[in-house]
């Protein structure tokens, strides 16, 4: 795993395609069109965000890309033809396994690569080290806040040094003390390890402080309105909130997802 601390992330403009989401359909039950006419391009080192209102498909385009159902028409293209290969997700709920400790779930993946426990146990260690969990190890979910549950998840998507990482609103549920010290803790191991993400939020404020890219997405059907960049450079920190930059872009993106949810109206 410690290939992940040599990927330097490119300037926007310079990155290489990770995927390409071709014109994408889903309809479920026949009827629904859960998203209709979506296209997006990934790139390596890319941090996006799917922001929009509850039913405009954002979690539909995650599944879609984690391979976890079909599109109806259209297309999801990875670069060089290899398929998707390596993916962690994260949810928005942590998904623990209660029964096991911390580092036997971070192991879940090599589990069902049927790779020995042993063996992993260098990547795991690894793993939490980069969340700042490498003590508890030995703990059980039931003796860890919410906030390191998601911790422990994180590390779980992380362990098998994944091309791209794809997080499900994983804040939503935690308070805003800890979201906003878990939002700066993303971007520290995104600065260390380089990786790709795609994360789906409903926060204005959270799109602009994590992300290089905003897509705004509207519902009935699930389509994007509108792409925008977020030009602030990293490290973000809480200058970076309490900036008139912040300010700005927040303004931007507020006026986009107006405009998206009356769009979908």
């Amino acid at each position: 795993m410690s290939d992940l601390l040599n990927r330097p992330t490119l300037p926007l403009g310079q990155r290489k395609k990770v995927l390409e989401m071709k014109d994408i359909l889903k309809v479920f039950s026949g009827t629904v069109s859960a998203l209709k006419g979506m296209s997006l391009t990934v790139n390596e080192g890319d941090f996006i965000s799917l922001l929009g209102p509850s039913g405009c498909g954002k979690s539909t385009a995650l599944r879609l890309i984690a391979g976890l159902m079909q599109p109806t028409q259209g297309r999801i293209l990875w670069e060089g033809g290899q398929g998707r290969g390596d993916i962690g997700v994260v949810f928005q709920e942590p998904t623990l396994m209660p029964w096991a400790t911390v580092a036997r779930n971070v192991y879940l993946p090599f589990r069902l690569r049927k790779r020995s426990f042993a063996s992993a146990r260098g990547e795991i260690r690894e793993a939490l080290a980069l969340v700042g969990l490498e003590t508890f190890a030995d703990a059980y979910p039931r003796e860890l806040s919410g906030g390191m549950k998601m911790r422990v998840s994180i590390a779980r998507a992380l362990v098998t040094n994944p091309r791209l990482i794809l997080m499900d609103e994983p804040f939503a549920a935690l308070d805003e003390i800890t979201r906003q010290k878990l939002n700066n803790d993303l971007l520290a191991l995104k600065a260390k390890i380089g990786c790709t993400v795609i994360f789906v939020t409903h926060s204005v404020f959270e799109s602009v402080f994590l992300s290089d890219r905003i897509i705004v997405m509207a519902a009935r059907p699930g389509r994007v309105v509108e792409e925008l960049q977020v030009g602030a450079h990293y490290p973000r920190d809480m200058a970076f909130r309490t900036s008139i930059e912040y300010a700005a872009h927040t303004s931007v993106v507020s006026k986009a997802l107006l405009t998206a949810m009356g769009e979908g109206a």
